[in-house]
């Protein structure tokens, strides 16, 4: 397990320890409250990763897809899913094993899909305003 702190003024060299973590793996889980920054943590690692995409919350589109030096990114939001049987309508299991970055929020309702080598990072609002940003597994 690693802790790391963000702040938003400085966000992109905060991340610089974490894109090293993330780039091993393909599926990485988001967890935090609404409101955490999870969507705004990942569009930084988007760009820190080579996407110059427009980046925005896939709330109700429940995905985006970023293009990324010759890769793909795709960032779910699935907060609004009501059971793992709306995620297999959207073809989830083809973007879990499409090989490209998977970046999903609130991932709970797919945590039987999701492969052994999943990372997981859960976002705590700090009362300073930063983030802490703990890696659950690597």
């Amino acid at each position: 397990m690693k802790n790391v702190i963000v702040n938003l003024a400085s966000l992109e060299n905060d991340l610089i320890p974490i894109i090293a973590i993330i780039k091993k793996h393909k599926v990485i889980c988001w967890n935090g409250e609404m409101g955490a920054g999870k969507t705004t943590i990942i569009a930084k690692i988007c760009q820190l990763l080579g996407s110059t995409d427009e980046k925005s919350s896939p709330t109700f589109a429940i995905l985006n897809e970023y293009n990324c030096l010759g890769d793909k990114i795709y960032h779910f939001d699935l907060y609004r899913l009501k059971s793992i049987v709306e995620a297999l309508d959207i073809g989830i299991e083809e973007y879990l094993d499409s090989g490209h970055y998977c970046m999903i929020e609130w991932p709970e309702i797919i945590k039987p899909l999701l492969p052994e080598n999943a990372l997981f990072i859960e976002i705590t609002a700090q009362a300073d305003k930063s983030r802490k940003l703990q890696i659950l597994s690597t």
